[in-house]
């Protein structure tokens, strides 16, 4: 009766247990095409782990939380300054959140060789635990029997250490992977400043594209009331038509919606900008312009002659190299997991009363006192060696991982340079093609101005078309547009092909 007691109740505390998992989806929503309620405290907090009590009103938006309902405040900006290129990099670097989660990162990873490096130290634990004994003993003889009880209760304080002496070479090889580890880490980081310099440029050029556009469209606007003034002149006095009017009306109010679109593109512009940055949208800052500075073709360099520097210096070469090197580390110190170590270990222990204990418990990585007796001094020291002879295949195959790495690691190196060599290439040609087409677009820029001129002055003195003055004026707008994204475009290049040498680690000059 008992022992069916006993199962009867292990089985129903089972199936308890089992009920109290499983009771967990009641935090999950009820049905896929419900919305879910979660439950909110008063200020509005979402309450892990409930569910709410009433059905919501909201649908599918969820509460709103007033704790969360705060915009940052942006960094200190002088509104009168104009703010250059390389003052606009100083403030991404200063204020954008990648580079504080780098350094960071880099900072975690340093610490972990510091780690890996304390394992060359002794291991130092103080132990002060309370304690009581008691037994119960009983004795017959010829008949007659006896009982004792004892007890006994005290403190036991204690010291160990334990220190790895030798292991041929495994603690040395992990503390060189930790370190090319931490290596990684900060060339991560100067990756990732190098990175929001280029963002910040190629956003701050596309800003300068936006305002060209904008300046060309307002030229362009003033072109098209020109020539609508011109051809209202012409009715006026008897030799012109409604059509032409009509006609050059038609091309001023196009020459509006672009301002108006182009105006628009500014901001947007803008917006990419701050955000690059890493500021607020919401911030207000007065942007450099670059008009009238002049691209000259030794922005294009033979690309034979960056290539060897490129690969030396770029971050993902660097840090493919120092990942070879960490996984050779790693290689050896699998190796030394076959070899035997040598330890050392010593205890002490003082004992309050006379209590009998063989050890004292572990805790954590502590390891556990032994030789503690009835004396209140007492003390241990051992020397020994370890030699691994079994463990199911574990450390052959944590070997063969460890080739693996290195062979993949050989692998990854090499093709990070192919494709950096490639990159280099391709920024090179981009950088090449952007300058000469920058030259056609202002070549093209100049015809279509004096066409324009020669088509307006013969539009006003009666010897040309409508026509042809809107198609001048048409081709006019397009090759100032050229000229200004091509103008962006090499800049931008130049831009591209510093991050792809490596060399992007301030404002371009």
């Amino acid at each position: 009766m008992r022992r069916r007691n006993a199962l009867l109740f292990l089985l129903l505390a089972s199936t308890w247990l089992a009920g109290c998992a499983s009771s967990a989806l009641d935090m999950a929503p009820d049905r896929p095409d419900r919305p879910w309620m979660p439950a909110t405290s008063h200020d509005g907090e979402i309450i892990a782990g409930e569910q709410g009590t009433t059905a919501s009103s909201s649908g599918y938006i969820l509460p709103s939380n007033p704790a969360l309902a705060t915009v940052s405040q942006p960094p200190p900006i002088d509104n009168a300054k104009i703010y250059t290129l390389p003052e606009l990099i100083d403030l991404a670097e200063s204020s954008n959140a990648t580079t504080r989660i780098a350094w960071n990162d880099a900072r975690k990873v340093a610490l972990a060789a510091g780690i890996a490096e304390s394992a060359f130290l002794p291991r130092l634990s103080a132990t002060v635990v309370g304690a009581s004994d008691s037994s119960t003993s009983h004795a017959s003889a010829a008949g007659l029997g006896a009982g004792a009880n004892n007890q006994a209760s005290g403190t036991i304080s204690a010291v160990s250490a334990q220190w790895l002496l030798f292991d041929f070479g495994e603690r040395a090889a992990v503390v060189d992977a930790a370190k090319q580890a931490s290596v990684i880490s900060n060339i991560a980081f100067t990756s990732a400043h190098q990175q929001i310099i280029y963002d910040v440029t190629i956003a701050f050029y596309g800003h300068v594209a936006a305002r060209s556009r904008a300046a060309t469209a307002s030229q362009s606007l003033k072109n098209a009331q020109a020539v609508q003034t011109a051809a209202e002149d012409r009715q006026a006095h008897g030799i012109g038509t409604a059509m032409e009017v009509a006609q050059a009306r038609q091309a001023t109010a196009q020459a509006r919606l672009a301002v108006v679109q182009t105006t628009g593109s500014i901001q947007n512009a803008y917006l990419g900008l701050v955000s690059a940055i890493g500021i607020s949208p919401l911030t207000k800052i007065r942007i450099a312009d670059l008009s009238g500075r002049k691209l000259s073709p030794a922005m294009a360099l033979p690309v034979e002659n960056i290539i060897s520097t490129s690969l030396a210096r770029r971050p993902d070469v660097l840090g493919a190299y120092a990942a070879q090197k960490a996984s050779l580390g790693n290689e050896r110190a699998a190796v030394a997991e076959f070899m035997p170590k040598v330890f050392v270990s010593a205890t002490g222990s003082y004992n309050a009363n006379n209590l009998s204990s063989t050890l004292l418990p572990s805790v954590g990585p502590q390891a556990p006192t032994i030789s503690v007796n009835g004396n209140r001094l007492g003390g241990a020291v051992f020397a020994g060696v370890t030699v691994p002879l079994y463990d199911g295949g574990t450390r052959d195959a944590a070997l063969q991982q460890a080739h693996a790495d290195v062979d993949n690691a050989d692998l990854r190196l090499k093709k990070v340079r192919e494709e950096a060599v490639r990159q280099i290439a391709v920024a090179d040609n981009a950088l090449r093609t952007s300058l000469s087409t920058y030259d056609a677009a202002q070549a093209l820029a100049s015809a279509g101005q004096t066409t324009f001129d020669a088509a307006l002055a013969a539009y006003r003195s009666g010897v040309g078309s409508i026509t042809d003055l809107t198609i001048a004026e048409s081709q006019l707008l397009q090759a100032r547009d050229a000229c200004s994204d091509s103008y962006s475009t090499a800049l931008s290049a130049a831009a591209t092909l510093a991050l792809s040498t490596g060399a992007l680690g301030g404002a371009p000059q």
